[in-house]
């Protein structure tokens, strides 16, 4: 087991990548929904991109994106990021060894703060993890405009045990 100070690997195997983007975006089906898209998994940060669709409003007046939209693809890459810090703890294992460690991860505390409205044609999520425990994890996340906006921030507390 890899010590739990070591350094963080640069990048992971483009089979682990791929293997967490097909996980997220087609085996978990709501972020099928949202249309979430995986854009970068890295050890330190996870980032995603949703495109604004008609499904996803919520104020249909001023075509801004539903709240629970926001909410939604900020917990998933909360989990993301606890992932990904997973993989990077466990680098001495296969990708599919590390892929079997994500069965019991959970969300146990989310918060969101919305800060401007939802507008725009696509939105830019990233997330990070603070801290992440031998049970839990702890993360920061942030959803952005397409001009690069912060849009709404997140924390989240996730099971890993």
């Amino acid at each position: 087991m890899t010590h739990k100070n070591a350094p963080l690997p640069a990048e992971f195997e483009p089979e682990f990548v791929a293997s967490l983007k097909k996980l997220f975006e087609e085996m978990v089906v709501f972020n099928t929904v949202l249309g979430l898209k995986i854009t970068r998994i890295l050890p330190q940060k996870v980032s995603a991109r949703i495109e604004m669709r008609p499904e996803l409003v919520g104020h249909f007046s001023f075509n801004r994106l539903h709240g629970g939209v926001i909410s939604a693809g900020l917990d998933s890459m909360g989990g993301l990021a606890v992932m990904a810090a997973i993989g990077a703890r466990h680098m001495d294992e296969l990708p599919a060894e590390r892929l079997k460690r994500f069965g019991r991860l959970g969300t146990i505390d989310l918060r969101i703060d919305y800060l401007r409205p939802g507008i725009g044609d696509h939105f830019e999520l990233n997330a990070e993890v603070l801290r992440l425990g031998s049970r839990v994890a702890t993360t920061r996340m942030e959803f952005l405009g397409p001009d690069g906006a912060l849009m709404s921030t997140g924390t989240g507390a996730y099971i890993v045990s």
